[in-house]
């Protein structure tokens, strides 16, 4: 398993524009082989997570090079850039243990 996950900083008072904005685009994850889960995560002060599972991180390469990935961020630069404290933080990790219910 892989996981992505892109950290973006929101403007106080701007939260909602931002929540609105991931809740209306079209993500294209489920055309794309070796997609598991995708979590959009508010966290305190304006904190959002943009968090990916992956069958592997081939997988997620996979998706970097698609059509699909172009598809879903064709919107990317109608996104007011004012909305951000500053540029989003990406993260990429090897999945080494995982637990789940039986």
């Amino acid at each position: 398993m892989y996981i992505t996950m892109n950290r973006f900083q929101i403007k106080k008072g701007r939260e909602a524009e931002f929540e609105e904005i991931w809740r209306t685009r079209e993500s294209y994850l489920h055309e794309v082989p070796g997609f598991v889960a995708f979590h959009f995560l508010r966290g305190p002060e304006g904190e959002y997570i943009s968090h990916t599972l992956w069958e592997s991180k081939a997988a997620f390469e996979g998706w970097v090079g698609s059509e699909a990935f172009h598809k879903a961020h064709g919107r990317a630069g109608q996104t007011p850039k004012d909305l951000f404290e500053g540029p989003a933080k990406f993260s990429f990790y090897d999945v080494l243990l995982s637990q789940g219910r039986k």
